[in-house]
């Protein structure tokens, strides 16, 4: 008898856990179910090649409290060591400013004594986490008070997410970095000298041809060097086949602000794309078209070759 009613409390008292288990699993249901907000954190994987994201929940929506978390969240290791913190480095973040819509980040000195790939994909974590802050759309990067100026010297000027992604909606997040040899003007503009740029860093997404185009658009960053092609010049196409190099660029192309020869604009292009090793002669069009003329003196229907006598002597410093 006794032995039966102690069976029958265990029966009751392992129900009663059952309930207190099941109340307890609803709960916790609850709680995750109440979680905030999901924003993606961007970190830099351990070899440095690409950027990964990682999901972080908060329920903090004051943009002071959510921009100081997601900064905290971009300085944190994991204790693998699996990923590179964007904001862990030897460097400091001495202060950040956001007005109208733009957000200023200020880093100490040691910011600068980055690989030049690291620093891209850390300055690429960054701006995509943080421009996720609905009150933040641009994000600029200033050393000691200055702006920050990339491998080339060029002001990096103002980002956004977008900035990190290639025109073919591809992210940018796999970068190399290469030497090229490119040609702008001399002075005078009646010949071209050539300027050489080491550690050019880019996107793993965009082939060195289409490179060479773009940096020549961006124009010249060494002394004596003068640009050659319209800034305005968008880059419709670029592509390689059996040697020859087509590039396909917007009609911005056929007008020149500058005070340089057709010769030099045409085999700036030319001179600097032959440099590749797949590229022996070069195929320009202007909006698919080659039927014409640029600056009513170069007809583009043929391909184009290296042209070594406007190669300018430059002088020995």
């Amino acid at each position: 008898m006794v032995v039966g009613m102690r069976n029958g409390h265990n029966i009751i008292a392992g129900f009663l856990l059952a309930l207190a288990a099941l109340f307890m699993t609803a709960c916790g249901s609850e709680d995750t179910d109440s979680s905030g907000t999901v924003y993606q954190v961007y970190y830099v994987n351990k070899d440095e090649t690409k950027l990964f994201s990682s999901e972080y929940v908060t329920e903090t929506q004051d943009t002071d409290g959510l921009l100081a978390e997601l900064l905290g969240q971009l300085s944190v290791t994991g204790e693998r060591m699996e990923y590179i913190a964007p904001l862990g480095g030897d460097f400091t973040l001495l202060g950040d400013t956001l007005e109208n819509g733009q957000l200023t980040l200020n880093f100490d000195e040691q910011y600068r004594k980055m690989d030049v790939i690291r620093e891209v994909l850390v300055r690429a974590a960054i701006v995509r986490t943080l421009t996720q802050i609905p009150e933040i759309q641009y994000v600029a990067f200033t050393i000691q008070g200055e702006m920050l100026t990339d491998s080339t010297g060029t002001a990096v000027g103002t980002m956004s997410a977008d900035t990190f992604i290639e025109n073919a909606g591809n992210e940018i997040n796999a970068y190399e970095k290469t030497n090229l040899r490119l040609y702008f003007a001399n002075e005078a503009g009646d010949g071209l000298v050539e300027e050489n740029r080491r550690n050019v860093v880019y996107s793993s997404n965009i082939s060195l041809d289409k490179l060479v185009v773009e940096q020549l658009i961006q124009g010249p960053a060494a002394q004596g060097s003068y640009p050659t092609i319209n800034p305005s010049t968008k880059i419709i196409s670029v592509n390689v086949k059996d040697g020859v190099c087509y590039v396909n660029l917007s009609e911005d192309f056929l007008s020149q602000p500058y005070n340089v020869s057709s010769e030099v604009t045409i085999y700036s292009i030319t001179n600097s794309l032959v440099e590749l090793s797949n590229v022996n002669k070069v195929q320009i069009s202007v909006n698919g078209e080659t039927n014409i003329s640029y600056r009513e003196n170069i007809s583009l229907s043929g391909v184009f070759e290296r042209n070594l006598d406007l190669i300018a002597e430059q002088e020995e410093e």
